[in-house]
């Protein structure tokens, strides 16, 4: 049994990244940690944003050819690395810096927590640093779109 990802996305912020990447090409989410935008998934044009060496990967989105990159600080891993994180949209403007923010969306963080197994098999799983992505290591699997949040 494989380590479920860290993170996934519903299927109406799909269609919107689906958009953007239309627009702006390979995409790229960074879990903001609070400030200026709170605690929102900004998403920027791939490269962008520069991933630091102790960034961590939550997952890749199975979303395009490419998929989609889903980072978070490394001190903000530790404190959620037992929850999945979900990215869904609501209606609102979104982040200053985010792509979404003049589409009248915004992305926004759910977190569902793992279950004792899930923990357990993600724990097995060494984690994807920047620097670790940097040298070409990658998840084993992409996380999924899912239709609702009724898990």
């Amino acid at each position: 049994m494989c380590a479920p990802a860290g993170a996934i996305i519903t299927a109406a912020a799909a269609e919107l990244l689906t958009r953007l990447q239309d627009r702006h090409g390979p995409l790229m989410f960074h879990q903001s940690g609070g400030c200026c935008d709170g605690s929102s998934p900004m998403c920027y044009p791939l490269g962008d944003f520069l991933v630091g060496d102790r960034d961590v990967l939550l997952g890749v989105l199975d979303v395009g050819p490419e998929g989609v990159p889903v980072w978070i600080s490394g001190p903000q891993y530790r404190a959620w690395k037992h929850t999945q994180l979900v990215i869904d949209v609501v209606a609102g403007r979104g982040g200053g810096f985010s792509l979404e923010a003049p589409e009248g969306l915004r992305f926004l963080s759910r977190g569902r927590v793992f279950t004792d197994a899930e923990k357990a098999l993600v724990e097995a799983v060494p984690v994807i640093s920047g620097a670790a992505f940097e040298r070409g290591e990658r998840p084993s699997n992409r996380g999924q779109v899912v239709a609702d949040l009724n898990f």
